[in-house]
């Protein structure tokens, strides 16, 4: 569910001067050259900094070196030597990593400031940057940990989106109808409506109240609940062991569809709803029973950048191994090649799942054994991502955002290095108003009609008394 960034309350305090004796060189001027200092050490960089939006007051660090770094007691400090965020024991930042630390528990960021960081014990200064007006949306070094700082879109755990003021493009006209519709009856759902994914004729749907969907068609273009085994209602969704209440934000399936399980990415257990718990939930969908329970949880909080508890996964979709490596998808992990047969079973592809507060793009390996391995990291460019979702027909991974981009998609497809990159920025359709679209699935081929297909949408505020449209994209 997303949190409008208008009403984020902020903690802003009168900037505190320094005696310009105290002041080391580097804090001189906007960004200068760190101190001498022994290597690895001096391989850390302070890479990007937000300090307003959705994930307000972060500094990330970046590891330029070649050698792995214990950042265990390192200090972050605003311009204010009171102020002290000091980095958790066994905290490691590989070479080429980024991490992102969220310090607004400790301090606030001012559109006036510094972002400086120390060595343990905080009088060791390793490297700083300081601006004069808030981030739009982010301060961001091109190139990552040489480079100077300029303006461009927040890019927290990944790397830094270097291509333009702003780091992203205009975005073109919708690909596809102008005109959209409703697509379900009045007052169905209520809100919190979020991921979506269509499989054939049934539309799956996720409720960030720990509720599942199955809808089928309603014979006027439409879906409506299954009244079948047991789905009238939706179904509840809880944690292995039958514990807790999935905050459901995305849903999506592999090639063996829904048959094989449905996977749910979830943000946090809402019956813990200040703590972020970011996992991927498979489901057995067999049954009757009003409660669907877990058979098997990927938890992958600690392997990502900390976020708020409520600008976690929202999005979730599965790209088969054959579409990947027949495009040349290198493995972030390794540096190679993506190689399927160096992880075991594993459903016979990736999960990529969207992050709200970052706008990044995670790629997983999710083993079934229960393990894990995150093989890519994909920055959109937008604000946030609240809807992620693979295009096989076209070979394409679609990113959306809600109204806080003003309702913004863009595909990326592989490029040259084996990355995945933007391909292309679009608006949103002009028939439909700029809604909290948390939910985005695309018909298949066989829906094609004279070049385009189906594409529907959820509205997480039930705009109206309804929380699904329709309209049409390029095939």
């Amino acid at each position: 569910m997303t949190v409008s960034t208008a009403s984020r309350a902020r903690r802003r305090r009168r900037e505190l001067p320094l005696a310009l004796a105290a002041v080391p060189a580097l804090l001189l001027g906007g960004l200068t050259a760190a101190p001498a200092q022994a290597a690895p050490a001096d391989d850390i960089r302070v890479n990007e900094v937000v300090t307003t939006g959705s994930v307000e007051d972060s500094v990330e660090l970046y590891n330029k070196g070649t050698a792995t770094v214990d950042l265990s007691g390192w200090i972050i400090k605003d311009d204010n030597n009171g102020s002290k965020y000091t980095i958790a024991a066994g905290t490691t930042l590989a070479p080429g990593a980024f991490r992102a630390f969220d310090v607004h528990d400790r301090f606030g960021l001012g559109s006036n400031d510094k972002a400086r960081l120390y060595l343990p014990g905080g009088s060791t200064l390793v490297d700083s940057h300081s601006w004069s007006s808030h981030s739009s949306p982010s301060w961001s070094r091109c190139p990552d940990g040489t480079g100077a700082f300029k303006a461009a879109a927040v890019t927290l755990g990944a790397a830094n989106s270097c291509g333009g003021s702003g780091g992203g493009t205009s975005p073109t006209a919708w690909p596809g109808g102008t005109a959209v519709a409703t697509a379900d009856s009045a007052n169905v759902f209520g809100g919190d409506l979020s991921g979506l994914h269509q499989e054939g004729n049934v539309l799956w749907a996720a409720q960030n109240s720990g509720k599942l969907w199955r809808l089928v068609r309603d014979g006027s273009g439409g879906w409506t609940p299954d009244t079948s085994g047991g789905w009238t209602s939706g179904k509840t969704l809880r944690f292995p062991g039958g514990s807790g209440a999935p905050d459901a934000e995305g849903v999506t399936v592999t090639g063996t569809g829904s048959a094989g399980g449905v996977y749910v990415a979830s943000e946090r257990n809402g019956d813990a709803s200040g703590t972020s718990r970011l996992s991927v939930l498979r489901y057995d969908i067999a049954g009757t029973g009003s409660t669907l329970t877990a058979g098997r949880e990927w938890n992958l909080t600690a392997s990502l950048p900390a976020t708020g508890s409520n600008l976690g996964f929202e999005g979730i979709t599965w790209i088969p191994d054959t579409a990947l490596t027949g495009a040349g998808f290198k493995d972030a992990s390794t540096g190679a090649l993506y190689d399927p047969a160096g992880y075991g079973a594993h459903g016979g592809g990736v999960f990529f799942v969207g992050v709200e507060g970052t706008g990044t793009l995670h790629g997983y390996v999710l083993q079934d054994s229960g393990a894990f391995t995150r093989v890519a990291t994909v920055a959109t460019g937008m604000a946030g991502v609240m809807e992620v979702q693979w295009e096989a027909q076209a070979s394409r991974l679609w990113a959306v955002c809600d109204n806080t981009c003003g309702g913004q998609h863009r595909t990326l497809k592989v490029d040259a290095s084996g990355a995945f990159a933007v391909s292309a920025v679009h608006a949103r359709p002009t028939g439909m108003p700029d809604l909290n679209n948390e939910g985005f699935a695309l018909a298949g081929a066989d829906e094609c009609v004279a070049g385009l297909k189906p594409v529907h949408w959820s509205d997480d505020s039930n705009t109206g008394g309804h929380a699904l449209r329709r309209g049409t994209v390029s095939c």
